[in-house]
């Protein structure tokens, strides 16, 4: 008898492995525990974006398009949009993180597929990076600049709002959105500077805001000094783009943050800083986070009048709770 039960396991796990029999695989025990190993093997083996849960169900449409060429290769916007075309629609431009080295436009996916099922066009833009391109971070702010200015210029084709273009991004990629709004110079001589590449407002996750506190040294491709430079909290005015921002109360960062919030609240101007008590950096990558912190934008850009209706995201059972500071 013992021999028989062997056999079968034995052969219901050939069967299985040429996708002959899936249900006598569920009715015998020792097929059950090398399946669900099997899984989680190639859970693993997925990408850390991959392993996040979707925010919507909703069908929407994805492409891509180049926006900038350069010596260092081609540059494209990873472009969700909602299944039915449409005329003015806002627009959000989303910049990955990876310290100016690394990243992948992947980061943003799922908060762009469910933007985009709110009625709103939402882009994951390519820059070059120290890991590809060989490149340092003012060129990294010279690509965020061209993609802006890009979308703008291409506002008919995409169907938005040329004065209702946001920019977002985490860590090094929050970094470039704010930029975009308020560093002045690294300017791409290829752009058209007659288009402004300053967004409308920001969506900005753990990001490095005044680089003068860092304890290294940022420097360009002849070797300068860039770190005041390339800083969106020194050069913060009255006129900046509304923004909110999140931190982990853990992360290294977060001080950054609270130095910004505070001049602009000293400025008068529309920030809201939200954190997330014990996490460090970059935790609105993961469950539940990603969700906490992707209905709050959502709740963010409806007070702006970016959105309409309520949010569609479905919160994981017992989910934390961001947390506001300096009202």
């Amino acid at each position: 008898m013992q021999n028989l039960i062997h056999l079968i396991r034995r052969t219901a796990l050939a069967l299985a492995t040429l996708g002959l029999i899936a249900g006598l695989v569920l009715t015998v025990p020792g097929v059950i525990i090398a399946q669900e190993q099997s899984n989680a093997r190639a859970q693993k083996r997925l990408s850390r974006w991959d392993r996040q849960p979707q925010l919507t169900d909703a069908v929407v449409r994805a492409e891509q398009q180049v926006f900038k060429s350069t010596p260092q290769g081609d540059l494209k916007l990873h472009i969700w949009s909602p299944e039915k075309s449409g005329r003015n629609r806002p627009c959000i431009v989303f910049f990955f993180g990876g310290g100016w080295k690394g990243g992948t436009p992947q980061q943003f996916a799922r908060q762009s597929a469910y933007l985009a099922s709110r009625n709103m066009v939402a882009i994951s833009a390519e820059y070059r990076i120290l890991g590809t391109h060989k490149t340092t971070p003012d060129v990294c702010v010279e690509d965020a600049k061209s993609a802006i200015r890009w979308v703008r210029a291409h506002a008919g084709d995409l169907g938005i709002d040329p004065d209702k273009v946001i920019a977002g991004g985490g860590s090094a990629g929050g970094h470039l959105a704010a930029a975009t709004a308020l560093v002045p110079d690294f300017n791409a001589k290829s752009d058209d500077p007659s288009i402004s590449a300053i967004p409308n407002a920001m969506v900005l996750f753990n990001l490095a805001l005044d680089l003068t506190l860092l304890d290294r040294e940022i420097t360009d491709g002849e070797g300068k000094s860039i770190n005041k430079a390339i800083s969106p909290t020194r050069f913060l005015h009255k006129k900046a783009p509304p923004a909110i921002i999140f931190f982990g109360t853990d992360d290294g960062l977060a001080k950054h943050g609270v130095e910004y919030a505070t001049k602009a609240k000293e400025l008068g101007l529309d920030v809201e800083l939200w954190w997330a008590a014990d996490q460090g950096h970059g935790f609105f990558n993961d469950t539940p986070w990603l969700e906490v912190t992707t209905q709050r934008v959502d709740k963010y850009l409806t007070r702006l009048g970016y959105l309409n209706g309520e949010s569609a995201i479905s919160e994981p059972k017992n989910a934390p709770s961001l947390t506001r500071e300096l009202e």
